[in-house]
């Protein structure tokens, strides 16, 4: 099997994390919006696919502490 050679730390993966999520969810909360009626439900979207997306970025930032063979060690 090849190693993983894509970059961890890549700004515009952290990006792209942010945007996929308000996109979709906003998307998504759009459709639910047109569909029952409601005003609200795109801003919730929006909110929760934001949180999401900083999530993802915080894991994957966490995930690449926790591999010691990463080049964004301190210690090595």
């Amino acid at each position: 099997m090849a190693p993983d050679d894509s970059p961890r730390r890549d700004p515009w993966r952290s990006f792209s994390y942010l945007v996929a999520g308000v996109a979709f969810y906003g998307a998504v909360g759009w459709g639910l919006d047109w569909w029952l009626g409601t005003h609200f439900l795109v801003a919730v979207g929006i909110v929760f696919g934001a949180v999401l997306g900083i999530y993802m970025t915080w894991a994957s930032l966490k995930a690449d502490e926790d591999d010691p063979g990463s080049d964004g060690d301190p210690k090595t």
